[in-house]
């Protein structure tokens, strides 16, 4: 019996075609050239970014998934082989082998708390105070898998909303790429005749916890985390889908969540929720979020200040748990913006003279570092000697324009007091 292959057939001769096609090949985790959707006027289309991942398409066609360079996460997406360029070698600067390991210098790709009120456009750039050591190479560490957003939307009540991140749901559910999640319960459910046929058995209306404000159309509810342990986790889970770097909800049975809703003649729809931790005593927040649908209308800004009016009740000058999302940082900024003009034009109308930091903490509930953060991105505080201010017409009128507030009068709470087996984590 005689063998058919050559002996040195295991080296076989490459044609020039075989070379072209090998030099073209997309490879994952290597870096090209690729067509973006988003850039500005001014900048080229095509963007650094690396490639993540492989599928196929309804179509039968390959798609990749692709993270672009310096933009935030939620940038990320699928896309056709005709939008790589293989032919280029990508250049990078020397300065991106530091910016790989530090977010400081990549602010388009630090995202973790909030989404509130701001377009993306506005949310591209972030300042040096967002960095710290938690959010320190956090993209490069995470694995592939979570890297990669699994969802392209899901159908909340009636709304149909895209997703920007992955979120560990189930396996079978990233087949299915639309899930259907319900509005009050928040179960997720893979098919539309499941969701239809929960929808017309659900008898839950509200968030299942206390209501502790009610003013018009606008709801706040109280829920323990270690009382509604489904539902929170159900919550982190959605969440998830909108908040990047947010811990997954393992560990909820320190952690209060204040969930915000809009009624109506059939219950009370949520718009965002934030949660604290049921014994910090520096932090009055740990994660906020604003529905995307509901996004622009001044809900983020409704949450910061209830965190802020709980906090009054406690007697407690607090700090959000930081780093922020891009967006949250915005939202932040305008809220202390807002508050301290506030403070200091009433505090020159009636008293005039000297007001000092400590005092306009005081009478914010803003901690020290935050208020002189806040003066010094205004632009409106220097240094000379002393912390000097100067305010504008411009920035009395801003603080001003207010579009949604915390009415006091209606906020019914206590804050809730808990034994030391109630704050542990056990399994």
């Amino acid at each position: 019996m005689t063998n058919d292959i050559c002996p040195d057939s295991g080296s076989s001769t490459s044609t020039p075609a075989d070379n072209e096609l090998q030099e073209h090949e997309i490879i994952i985790n290597n870096k090209y050239y690729v067509k973006t959707k988003y850039h500005k006027k001014n900048e080229s289309p095509m963007q650094i970014a690396e490639v993540l991942a492989t599928r196929l398409n309804k179509d039968g066609n390959l798609e990749y998934y692709v993270h672009f360079k310096d933009f935030n996460k939620r940038l990320d997406e699928w896309v056709l082989e005709d939008r790589i360029d293989t032919s280029k070698e990508v250049v990078e600067m020397k300065l991106s082998q530091h910016t790989e390991s530090s977010p400081c210098t990549t602010p388009r790709d630090l995202t973790e708390f909030d989404n509130s009120t701001s377009s993306l456009d506005e949310s591209e750039s972030l300042t040096q105070a967002e960095c710290s050591s938690q959010s320190l190479g956090a993209l490069e560490k995470k694995p592939i898998k979570s890297r990669v957003k699994n969802l392209d939307a899901i159908w909340f009540g009636e709304h149909y909303i895209q997703t920007w991140y992955f979120s560990p749901y189930p396996q079978e559910y990233t087949e299915a790429r639309v899930i259907y999640i319900c509005e009050f319960c928040l179960y997720h459910f893979i098919s539309e005749k499941q969701f239809e046929r929960h929808c017309k058995k659900c008898t839950i209306r509200h968030p299942p916890g206390n209501e502790i404000y009610r003013d018009g159309e606008i709801s706040f509810f109280e829920i323990d985390g270690a009382r509604q342990v489904t539902y929170c986790q159900n919550l982190s889970l959605l969440s998830k889908l909108f908040l990047d770097h947010k811990s997954l909800y393992y560990d909820l049975i320190p952690f209060m969540f204040y969930i915000m809703c809009r009624s109506d003649a059939y219950g009370f729809h949520i718009i965002g929720y934030f949660s604290k931790e049921k014994n910090s005593v520096e932090h009055n927040l740990a994660c906020i979020l604003t529905l995307p649908h509901f996004q622009r209308q001044g809900y983020g800004r409704l949450l910061i200040e209830m965190s802020y009016e709980l906090a009054k009740i406690e007697n407690k000058i607090g700090t959000p748990e930081k780093p922020f999302s891009d967006l949250g940082l915005l939202s932040y900024q305008k809220y202390w913006q807002e508050m301290i003009i506030e403070v200091l034009h009433r505090y020159h109308q009636f008293h005039g003279g000297e007001i000092t930091i400590e005092e306009i903490s005081e009478k914010t509930y803003i901690a020290q570092r935050d208020v002189l953060y806040t003066l010094h991105t205004l632009g409106i505080g220097s240094y000379q000697g002393q912390t000097a201010i100067r305010l504008t017409d411009a920035m009395i009128v801003m603080s001003k324009n207010k579009k949604r507030r915390v009415d006091r009068s209606k906020l019914d709470w206590t804050p809730p007091v808990f034994t030391y087996n109630q704050l542990r984590y056990t399994k």
